[in-house]
C-alpha cells in the first residue's frame, strides 16, 4: 500500500522561514558588528600611516637607535592584533549561543504568529468539512479586520449560500416535475383498469377512454418538451445562428391561430424586422410561450397584442394581453416553474406551467432582459430585449 506524500504544513514552513530570516538578519548585523569593532578596538590614534612606516623602515635599515624604536612599534602592532583576535575569539562563542537562543525564540514566536495568521484557514477547513447537501445551512462568519483572509471566507459564505439556493430550487423544481407527471399517468392507468374491470365494455367507452389517454399523455409529452427545452437553455449550450424574432412571433401566432379564436380574442399585430443571433429553436419556444401565455391567460372576447423591431442595438419584442387584474408584488413569481397567482400549481390541461420559467430562462441564456408589468385594466405587458 503506497502511504500518500505528506508535505510539510504551512504553519511550519512560516514558522521555518521567519525564523531563517530572524537568524540570518541577526547573522549579518552580528558580521558588520564584529568588522566595525576590529576596526576600531585598540586603536593607536597616534600610529603612523602606512607610508611613513614604509619610510621609517628604509630609515632604520641605517641608524640602530632608530631601528630599536621601530622594532618596538611593530611588537606594539603585533599585540595589538593579537589582543584583537583573542576578544573577538573569546566573544565568538557567546554570539553563536546568542544566536541559537535567538532561533529558537524567534522558531517560536514564528509558530505562534503563523498559528494566529492561519486560523481563519483552519476555521474554513473546518466548514467545508461540515458542509454538506444537508447542511448548506452553515457559515463561517468570520470576524475580524477586512483583509484578504476575511475576504476569502466572505466569498466561501457567499458561494455556498448560492448553492444552497440553487439546491433548494433543484429540489422544488423535482418535485413539482414529479407531482405533474404523475397526474397523467394517473388518469391512463385509472381508465385502462376501469375499462378492463368491466365484463361487457362497448366500443364507445373504449373510445372515450382511448380519448382521455391521448389527452394525458399529450399533457405529459408537452410537459417533457417544455422540461427538455428548461434543461437545454440553462445548460447555456446554445447555437449562434441568424434569426428573426418577426419571424418567430408570425409563426407562434399561427399556432396559437385556432385557439384564439375558439376564445374570440383580438389579434393585433407589427411585426417589424427584429434579427439576432442565437438558438432559432430556442427563439421560436420563446415567441411561442410568451404569445400562448397571451392566449391563455385571458377571457373570452378579450384582445391580445403583439409588436417586434429594432431598440438601441436591441431586438425588441412586446406581448400585451387582457385578463384578470395581476398583482404587482406577484409578478416575479408567474417566471417560476408551476407557478400561479393564487398558491396551488397550474393544473389545466391546456398548460404546463413551465411557459414563463422556459421564456426567463432563453432569455438570460441569449444575454437578454425582460420585463414583465401588469396591465391597468388587467393582464400583462411582457418585454423582451435581446442583443
Amino acid at each position: 500500500m503506497r502511504l500518500p506524500n505528506r508535505h510539510p504544513s504551512i504553519r511550519l514552513r512560516l514558522a521555518l522561514v521567519y525564523a531563517v530570516v530572524l537568524v540570518g538578519t541577526c547573522t549579518v548585523l552580528l558580521g558588520l558588528n564584529y568588522v566595525m569593532l576590529y576596526r576600531s578596538l585598540y586603536t593607536n590614534i597616534q600610529a603612523p600611516s602606512p607610508e611613513e612606516m614604509a619610510a621609517w623602515a628604509a630609515v632604520a635599515v641605517h641608524d640602530e637607535a632608530f631601528e630599536e624604536k621601530f622594532s618596538s612599534f611593530q611588537q606594539q602592532q603585533a599585540t595589538i592584533a593579537r589582543l584583537r583576535a583573542d576578544l573577538l575569539l573569546g566573544t565568538a562563542g557567546a554570539s553563536a549561543i546568542a544566536l541559537a537562543v535567538t532561533a529558537l525564540l524567534g522558531l517560536g514566536v514564528s509558530w505562534f504568529v503563523a498559528g494566529r495568521m492561519l486560523r481563519p484557514l483552519r476555521s474554513l477547513t473546518a466548514a467545508t468539512r461540515r458542509i454538506s447537501q444537508d447542511r448548506l445551512h452553515e457559515r463561517i462568519a468570520l470576524d475580524g479586520p477586512h483583509d484578504e483572509l476575511k475576504e476569502l471566507a466572505d466569498n466561501f459564505d457567499e458561494m455556498v449560500a448560492r448553492l444552497e439556493a440553487s439546491f433548494n430550487s433543484q429540489r422544488r423544481f423535482v418535485a413539482h416535475a414529479a407531482h405533474e407527471l404523475r397526474t397523467p399517468l394517473a388518469i391512463v392507468r385509472t381508465g385502462a383498469e376501469v375499462q378492463l374491470a368491466k365484463r361487457q365494455a362497448t366500443p364507445e367507452q373504449w373510445r372515450a377512454m382511448a380519448h382521455r389517454a391521448l389527452a394525458a399523455t399529450g399533457r405529459a409529452e408537452r410537459m417533457l418538451d417544455g422540461l427538455l427545452a428548461l434543461a437545454r437553455s440553462d445548460s447555456g449550450a446554445i447555437a449562434g445562428e441568424a434569426h428573426d424574432l418577426a419571424v418567430a412571433a408570425a409563426g407562434a401566432l399561427s399556432d396559437a391561430d385556432d385557439e384564439a379564436e375558439r376564445a374570440k380574442l383580438t389579434i393585433t399585430t407589427d411585426l417589424r424586422p427584429a434579427p439576432v443571433t442565437g438558438d432559432p429553436a430556442l427563439l421560436d419556444r420563446l415567441l411561442s410561450n410568451l404569445v400562448d401565455n397571451a392566449v391563455r391567460h385571458n377571457h373570452p372576447g378579450g384582445w391580445v397584442e403583439v409588436v417586434t423591431g429594432r431598440g438601441d442595438r436591441q431586438a425588441v419584442v412586446t406581448v400585451r394581453n387582457s385578463g384578470g387584474p395581476v398583482p404587482r408584488d406577484e409578478v416575479d413569481r408567474l417566471f417560476e416553474p408551476w407557478q400561479r397567482l393564487t398558491s396551488q400549481r397550474i393544473t389545466g390541461a391546456g398548460s404546463t406551467g413551465l411557459g414563463l420559467a422556459i421564456v426567463r430562462s432563453i432569455v438570460d441564456a441569449h444575454g437578454g432582459i425582460i420585463l414583465a408589468v401588469p396591465n391597468s385594466g388587467g393582464g400583462l405587458t411582457v418585454t423582451v430585449a435581446l442583443p
